[in-house]
């Protein structure tokens, strides 16, 4: 270059006055010139001549004027351009300061808010750029000046220039690149022709990631060492190497640099908004993204034509390293059979069980009185349980795996896996459906009590106030709950059912904007795949894959079955998937259907009618034994009650539109009474039987209605609420004539639930949470403050009485139980018999699930199939599951 200095500066003599060499980079000499024209400074840059040549200097120089319009803040914009004595030069603004790149190699690693709010400010430059046309393709530190505190980002579209230019396709020639390997994005590195904004952001996020560590996020002695860890590797995680990075800084970070241009900030905008706010970012964890995030395949053959001009051995190393990725992504998907040893019994109503994200352990809820929680590490015969995590339920991991949340009854704890108990965060989570989702922002979703109907509630990790994401009235009187977070917090799945989950639907929430609407009916168990396929499973326990719009938070295409025999229960898929490409799931049959079954006292069981099955929530008999009250779902958000005569003979609808559920007989078995929802309340109609007369108002509160039931001498109606916000439930009766307001029969601070009255009218029976544990209590009708008696020791629910009052039925453990009852001097129980086991019936914990035959006998519910009985469920394990995922969907 220096025997071309002469000429140049006698060329450029009327114009500017160079005064020295400041710096020297793969393209260009740098010189500080004075402007003579303008009596300023400048920077003058020089092209090397070989690539002067290469390139085509007239085609240069025209490409090059696009940049020239570019006015920002934060961009170092194009004085001049031109050819003189052979030799292309463009100049720009002499910033008095330094480089990114000099700041860095005296400090290393910047303040953390200093060096977002760098990285924020070359997203401004970034984005305005993009949205005129512009792509940089070589944002690295060297051209990011700081000047008076702003970063100026230099050298925008030189590259580009370079690369739409006549010889850009033959630069290999010259040793030099468009581009610098430590920040190449690996669509760059591969030899794309067409770059996009992502490109930038990648490098972007390259030089947030030095700014913070020290270093770029590949580094090697060779190009084609980096470049073969750019295509093979991931980054370290930002907080494991400094733990004072924010969480949505790594989120935001970890993101820019995912391999897949499509998993990546469309725009640098957003890019800047996620290191702005937290809750932005979509959270690819590192050294765990899967194959799906590499460069596509397809594209290998064209890129050869195309490739990035280092050494030509490079593309032999970025070859070898794809197929070393192809072939770890074609890894044979392994399924077994977990067992837990004799330690844990696992019980199909405790399920779903947690993979953590890297699939290194598994957490197992215990089924057994005050069940803990369990924890299976890979590599472990034996699980071991987590200490204080007695009655927990729905655990799901942290997005690092250090932590495991959970239910405790309505409250939601946390607790660290290593050491320390559990901290409790919210005392008063919905117990109705449950489950808990982890954001990739450190926030947890969970239900919670709404305040006029169904709501879903946020709140951090380390605490604090809840604040309210969900609260719809419309969803009054249906389940809401199993929330899981999608990637960059950017929004919710969550299931709703009618009362039941007869029916149900995935509905998707945009915490964004707050609004939810219907995803898939007849699904449940949503959760985002790499490559943004969307996971669910039918009621009939199909799972399915199909394509999802992140951004518009949509359903793009159909599903492709990728599973089977996953169980659905109460709105819950039972299986796990992690971010590291495992599957855990539950295999049997799913209750997706029910037959009613007469079950004696010795456990035998036969069909009520063995051609009658359906989608049935509640049972109700008649007085004379002959005909039975069904709860029908017909869709999510509708129930009827229809009529059924026992044995043979026709199904009946009774009731027409809206919610319509819990059917009750009257005492002379003419009309049956239901619970009708309104929206946040419920209301309580009869209507004959026979459908001769229009249904009846029989009780209104201002409360949502959960159960109803009769007093024998059809004077009372006895119902149980749900109280809203408080989260208890009280037993209320309404007269049925004269007086009818609303008198508090047990109303505390307790949850009440299945109430019944003996069948003299003089006692009624419930569940209560009073000590602690739900047990079964009875106190004198109507009067209920004169007493009150335990009958259940050790826990029990769902008290029925015998037709003659002499028993009492309820559920305890594994066992239903009957207690003997005697009247003659006040109240008494006594011995208490074990009747039958009612494992394989589902059971609700807030409804009663089961009812007394007057004839003698049961009346339970049973999952209905065709063929034989179901087999045993059992829980798989599956290794690289995405690879099969992606094999069956490209078909």
């Amino acid at each position: 270059m220096a025997e071309h200095l002469g000429h140049l500066t006698t060329a450029l003599a009327d114009r500017y006055r160079l005064e020295r060499e400041v710096g020297q980079g793969g393209m260009a000499t740098v010189y500080l010139a004075h402007d003579l024209r303008h009596d300023r400074r400048v920077a003058l840059k020089v092209l090397r001549p070989e690539l002067s040549a290469i390139l085509g200097a007239q085609r240069f120089l025209a490409e090059i004027k696009t940049t020239a319009n570019l006015q920002h803040p934060h961009i170092l914009g194009l004085f001049d351009s031109g050819e003189a004595d052979g030799l292309v030069f463009y100049v720009m603004p002499f910033v008095e300061g330094e480089s990114l790149r000099a700041r860095l190699q005296r400090e290393k690693q910047l303040p953390v808010d200093e060096a977002v709010r760098i990285a924020r400010e070359v997203a401004d430059a970034l984005d305005y750029a993009h949205r005129h046309g512009v792509i940089h393709r070589d944002i690295k530190p060297e051209n990011i000046l700081l000047h008076d505190g702003r970063a100026l980002v230099a050298d925008f579209g030189i590259a580009l220039a370079a690369a739409r230019s006549e010889g850009g396709s033959r630069m290999t020639e010259t040793g030099m690149s468009l581009g610098t390997p430590h920040y190449m994005s690996p669509e760059q590195a591969m030899g794309e022709r067409e770059i996009t904004a992502r490109s930038d952001v990648y490098a972007l996020g390259c030089v947030l990631y030095e700014m913070l560590t020290g270093e770029p996020p590949f580094t090697g002695p060779t190009a084609q060492a980096i470049i073969a860890r750019v295509m093979t590797e991931e980054p370290r995680s930002l907080t494991l190497q400094r733990k004072t990075v924010p969480p949505h800084v790594d989120a935001a970070v970890s993101t820019a640099l995912s391999k897949l241009p499509a998993d990546r900030f469309a725009t640098a905008a957003q890019f800047a908004e996620a290191l702005a706010r937290p809750g932005a970012a979509t959270v690819v964890l590192p050294g765990r993204r899967t194959g799906a995030g590499a460069v596509r395949r397809s594209t290998l053959r064209s890129r050869v034509l195309t490739v990035v001009p280092w050494a030509l051995g490079l593309l032999a190393v970025a070859g070898a390293a794809w197929a070393w990725r192809e072939q770890a992504s074609r890894g044979e998907t392994t399924w077994r059979y977990i067992a837990f040893g004799p330690e844990l019994s696992v019980a199909t109503n405790r399920l779903p069980l947690a993979l953590s994200p890297d699939a290194s352990a598994l957490a197992i809820v215990e089924n057994a009185p005050n069940g803990r929680i369990w924890l299976k590490r890979r590599g472990t015969l034996r699980p071991t349980p987590i200490p204080g995590t007695e009655n927990g339920t729905f655990p799901v991991f942290s997005p690092d795996g250090q932590w495991l949340a959970f239910l405790d009854g309505p409250r939601l704890k946390k607790v660290r896996l290593t050491e320390g108990g559990p901290v409790t965060l919210v005392d008063s989570v919905d117990q109705v459906q449950g489950g808990v989702a982890w954001l990739d922002d450190n926030t947890l979703i969970y239900p919670g009590p709404g305040l006029q109907g169904k709501a879903l509630l946020r709140i951090s990790a380390e605490g604090g106030a809840s604040t309210l994401v969900l609260d719809d009235k419309s969803l009054a009187g249906l389940g809401t709950g199993f929330p899981y977070g999608l990637p960059g917090a950017r929004g919710v799945l969550f299931t709703v059912c009618n009362s039941g989950c007869v029916s149900m639907a995935l509905h998707v929430l945009d915490l964004r904007t707050g609004d939810h609407r219907v995803l898939l009916r007849d699904a449940a168990g949503g959760i985002l795949l790499p490559g943004n396929l969307l996971l669910y499973v039918r009621r009939d326990g199909t799972g399915l894959v199909a394509p999802f719009d992140l951004d518009k938070l949509a359903v793009t295409a159909s599903g492709v079955p990728v599973l089977e025999g996953v169980p659905v229960t109460n709105g819950a898929a039972r299986l796990t998937v992690s971010r590291a490409g495992a599957l855990v799931y539950e295999q049997g049959a799913s209750p997706n259907e029910i037959q009613p079954v007469r079950v004696t006292r010795e456990g035998a069981a036969s069909p009520i009618d063995t051609a009658w099955h359906g989608q049935f929530n509640s049972f109700a008999v008649s007085p004379d034994g002959r005909r039975v009250a069904v709860g029908v779902g017909l869709d999510v958000g509708k129930l009827d009650i229809w009529i059924k005569q026992l044995d043979r003979g026709t199904f009946t609808r009774l009731t027409f539109g809206g919610v319509n559920r819990r059917p009750a007989w009257s005492p002379d078995g003419r009309t049956v009474a239901f619970i009708h929802d309104t929206g946040g309340t419920s209301v309580v109609y009869e209507r004959a039987v026979d459908g001769s007369t229009p249904q009846r108002l029989l009780a209104t509160l201002d409360r949502q209605i959960q159960e109803v039931t009769w007093s024998p001498d059809g004077r009372w109606l006895v119902l149980r609420t749900d109280n809203g916000a408080a989260g208890a439930g009280d037993i209320v009766g309404v007269r049925t004539s004269g007086d009818t307001t609303p008198v508090p029969l047990v109303a505390d601070q307790f949850t009440e639930l299945h109430p019944t009255v003996s069948p003299d009218g003089h006692w009624i029976a419930y569940t209560s949470d009073e000590s602690g544990t739900q047990e079964v209590y009875v106190r004198a009708f109507p009067g209920t403050t004169t007493g009150r008696w335990q009958v259940s020791n050790g826990g029990g629910v769902q008290p029925r009485w015998s037709p003659d009052g002499r028993e009492l039925y309820f559920g305890s453990g594994d066992r239903l139980l009957a207690a003997e009852i005697r009247t003659t001097n006040g109240f008494e129980a006594t011995a208490v018999k074990s009747v039958l086991n009612p494992a394989g019936f589902p059971s609700d914990r807030f409804h009663q699930t089961y009812d007394v035959l007057p004839g003698g006998g049961l009346l339970f519910p049973r999952p209905w199939q065709t063929g034989s009985a179901a087999a045993a469920q059992t829980v798989v394990e599956v290794e690289n599951w995405f690879a099969d995922v992606r094999a069956r969907t490209r078909r």
